[in-house]
């Protein structure tokens, strides 16, 4: 293996791993790491015991028996000694929080952007594979394959996305005798392929979305099929998921250019560019079924899933059980997601997908993916189970821990993705350091014990079409509310632009749905965020909006045509006096010296904010919306003795005074306040400008102040002093045609030159954030007079890309 400028032999160290005093010698091509970092598993609970190569591990208590299994009838086979997992992120560390319950050790593989990585903290052992880029990292298998071999890893666990559903990858690593902890690699062509599991679902007799899925990817043939389809039509990467490599067209003109973007981030995200194409259908509901089979050819269903409410064709928030299926629907769901699962020899965790027609009311057959899912958590929150550990036991051959009939379905579950975006830019990704992160703290690690679905009689012997109608115990009305936060990155982390921006998965669990969606607003409050952009007020927006709330939910519930728009986005409003006067109060304590620990001040310390002659001084704290042109407003601090504050705010439009404030700093970014007898409690975080960027008007180049006040955030600037202004210039202030770069990013192509004539909405740069691509088009016609980026090139937010000089004709 090539080594990279991280991976140089180094001299062989002492490290602790298990205990135990280790030498570790750093090899070309691949370097480890072993570190004796392990989290804190608050409130797990136990599962059936798991297999190895060689040993057991110690009996752990079971959430729910095996009954009238097979499983009882043959010697169960034990844990792996240690598994690698091929992922990086939240799903890595979901993994090793399993692997650590059981006692199995874990090998983790980064590129070298992700060295200090959470995941590769938590695990036994960590490799670095390669650059950040996942083609020469994440999708190698040749590295991967090497690590295995020198960490002696037993296993593969692929999380989700790179490698999960590469049926090359899975063939190999049998080639090498090892197991891949996945299905095997001729259902992952079959149900992995979209054009091939469409087919192989209508020789079954289940309905699919009319559409061509056959082999000829030639873009004229394409382009006639559409319109044989009939527009609007959907491309889709065939080996793709998570909304990668899928472009809506809606007219033949726009064809072609939809066609090679898809491609290009089918490609990147997956490898392959094969594509189907299928009409759009405007109103959608998605509902996914989970199906867990074995190889002894037993397959269940563990209920289904709604994942309808969507942007950019990718889930940001879950829910299980799917609201307003009836009993009868949702057993005929899931006796079609079995039945397909049987059609390949399904073994693993798998996703059957349905599209719901809501116009006319009719079910289409989707996709399946043969891996686990991003949203795997609420599954296991209605029923108790831990899904990866059912992937490890039946990767090792053993049968399903549970039958059918037993597998319980209690309460609803919500996850909700918290994502580096920015809702109001059309949910462009962000990247950036988080300099600041609270979140809620989880009740569980794993999902709450749940008791196994019994009939009257005690037992849970029920016929097959039966166990497809799950019974409710009387314990489920006592379910208690809780929550999980699955989570890849800690306060500190970078958000690369290389990879996918989820942050992490909020997730809670309620009696019902009412109470599930209450105890996710009040977890989107508590969950606070600076250095990024994220969608955790659009979160809170969505889980309170009314429609979404009475389980109106469509595919097309988030976009600007949708009438649910002006709840999801409200009008920014100017903020409280209140607010603003926290947030100039803020500003001025960080100020003041602080008090020594011990002995007498000086006066210079104990005298703050006095003049010489005697009296008080007053300061003046200028603060304005974050938003371009917003009018500033000015709040007068007058301190007071024993720690009063006058402060009087002053807007445009309005003047406010308090008298008698009192407030302190409870800690840097924590402000108390008695406020007109109100005592407030406010998390405020500055956030300094970025550096090497002169001062200007742009709220960009202006230190931030984020306040997070009654389960809002709310983002002020200080406006840079007008002796800055005047030594910086306003170098930021761009042209009427200089198109600019909406986020960190990499260059994909750029279309055009210098002097060449452009027109109104031309395709002129085209970008690439953690795998998603962005074109920018020209807002004006004309003629570009300067282009300031090459392709292949990492450019920051804001840089100008390209300079048009409006045609004056």
């Amino acid at each position: 293996m090539k080594a990279s400028r991280s991976t140089a032999i180094r001299p062989a160290r002492p490290v602790l791993a298990g205990g135990n005093l280790q030498f570790i010698r750093a090899f070309s091509g691949s370097q480890v790491k072993q570190r004796p970092f392990r989290e804190q598993n608050v409130a797990q609970d136990g599962r059936m015991g798991m297999y190895g190569q060689g040993w057991s591990s110690p009996q752990v208590r079971a959430l729910a028996t095996t009954t009238e299994s097979s499983a009882s009838l043959r010697p169960r086979k034990p844990h792996f000694d240690k598994i690698l997992i091929a992922n990086r992120g939240e799903i890595a560390c979901r993994v090793i929080r399993t692997a650590n319950k059981l006692g199995i050790k874990t090998v983790a593989v980064y590129s070298e952007v992700d060295e200090d990585s959470l995941h590769v903290r938590m695990a036994d052992e960590a490799y670095c594979i390669g650059p950040a880029p996942s083609a020469e990292s994440y999708l190698r298998m040749d590295k991967i394959i090497e690590v295995c071999n020198r960490s002696g890893a037993q296993a593969v666990h692929p999380g989700y996305g790179f490698l999960s559903e590469n049926a090359k990858f899975a063939d190999r690593l049998a080639e090498e005798g090892i197991v891949f902890i996945g299905p095997p690699a001729g259902a992952i062509v079959s149900m992995g392929s979209k054009s091939e599991s469409k087919n192989i679902m209508l020789e079954a007799g289940v309905p699919c979305v009319p559409g061509y899925h056959g082999s000829n990817q030639d873009p004229d043939f394409l382009l006639q099929e559409a319109k044989r389809i009939g527009f609007p039509v959907l491309i889709k990467a065939t080996h793709g998921g998570g909304g990668k490599g899928m472009r809506v067209v809606e007219e033949a003109a726009t064809f072609h250019d939809a066609l090679i973007s898809a491609r290009r981030e089918s490609i990147k995200s997956f490898g392959d560019d094969t594509v189907l194409v299928e009409r759009y259908i405007t109103r959608p509901r998605h509902v996914e079924v989970q199906v867990f089979g074995d190889t002894a050819g037993d397959v269940v269903s563990l209920w289904e899933r709604d994942c309808s409410v969507q942007r950019r064709n990718q889930k940001i928030i879950e829910e299980a059980p799917a609201p307003g299926l009836t009993p009868e629907l949702r057993a005929e769901l899931s006796s079609k997601a079995i039945a397909a699962a049987k059609a390949v020899n399904y073994v693993g965790a798998g996703t059957v997908e349905f599209i719901f027609d809501n116009d006319l009311q009719e079910f289409y057959f989707m996709e399946m993916n043969t891996r686990l899912q991003v949203e795997h958590p609420v599954t296991e929150m209605i029923t108790g189970l831990d899904l990866v550990e059912w992937q490890l036991e039946v990767a090792a051959g053993n049968t399903l821990p549970l039958s059918q009939a037993a597998i319980p379905l209690h309460g609803h579950a919500f996850e909700a993705r918290i994502y580096a975006e920015n809702p109001r830019n059309n949910f462009l990704p962000d990247s950036g350091r988080l300099l600041y992160l609270s979140t809620p703290t989880p009740t569980h690690v794993f999902a709450p014990e749940v008791p196994t679905s019994l009939t009257r009689d005690g037992s849970s012997r029920r016929t097959e079409d039966a166990a497809l109608f799950p019974t409710t115990s009387p314990a489920s009305q006592f379910i208690s509310p809780s929550v999980r936060l699955e989570q890849g990155f800690t306060s500190g982390a970078q958000i690369g632009v290389f990879y996918d921006p989820m942050i992490a998965k909020l997730v809670v669990h309620g009696r019902d749905r009412t109470e599930a969606l209450r105890v996710l607003r009040k977890a989107l409050e508590e969950y606070k965020v600076v250095g990024v952009a994220t969608n955790v007020e659009f979160l809170r927006a969505l889980a309170s909006c009314e429609a979404f709330i009475d389980g109106e939910v469509e595919t097309g519930f988030i976009p600007a045509k949708q009438k649910h728009f002006a709840e999801l986005f409200p009008v920014v409003t100017d903020l409280e006096p209140e607010v603003l006067a926290q947030a100039a109060l803020f500003a001025v304590l960080r100020d003041q010296p602080k008090q020594p620990q011990s002995g007498l001040a000086s006066p210079w310390v104990s005298l703050a904010s006095r003049r010489f002659g005697g009296d008080r001084s007053e300061r003046i704290i200028t603060l304005q919306n974050e938003g371009e042109g917003a009018e500033p407003v000015t709040v007068h601090v007058v301190p007071k003795p024993d720690g009063l504050f006058d402060v009087t705010v002053r807007t445009p439009s309005s003047q406010t005074t308090f008298l008698s404030v009192s407030s302190r700093l409870v800690s840097p970014t924590e402000l108390q306040s008695t406020i007109q007898s109100q005592l407030t409690f406010a998390t405020i975080v500055p956030q300094p400008p970025p550096p090497n960027v002169p001062a200007s008007t742009s709220p960009n180049t202006m230190e931030r102040l984020h306040i997070f006040h009654g389960g809002r955030k709310s983002t002020l600037v200080l406006p840079s002093p007008k002796w800055l202004l005047s030594l910086g210039g306003d170098v930021l202030s761009a042209a009427k045609g200089a198109l600019k770069a909406p986020m960190p990013s990499l260059v994909v192509e750029v279309r055009v030159e210098v002097g060449q004539k452009v027109e109104k909405g031309q395709a002129v740069v085209v970008l690439e954030s953690m795998k998603t691509e962005t074109v920018l088009r020209a807002s004006v016609g004309g003629v570009v007079k300067a282009v300031g980026c090459k392709k292949g090139e990492m450019v920051e937010e804001g840089r100008e890309l390209v300079d048009i000089e409006e045609d004056s004709s």
